[in-house]
């Protein structure tokens, strides 16, 4: 499932961290950094995956 949820994350970075987290601070701070740049969204994304 977490396979998945990376390729969610490359995609649509909120989409990957809402699957993830549901809308929690985290999820809210990702789409925040995918309007500034889709780039760190995806770091973000792919990081609160793999943590958890």
């Amino acid at each position: 499932m977490d396979i998945l949820r990376i390729i969610a994350a490359v995609i649509l970075p909120p989409l990957g961290v809402f699957l993830q987290v549901g809308i929690k601070g985290a999820f809210w701070l990702n789409i925040l950094l995918t309007i500034l740049g889709f780039i760190p969204g995806i770091i973000h994304a792919v990081w609160v995956i793999a943590r958890r």
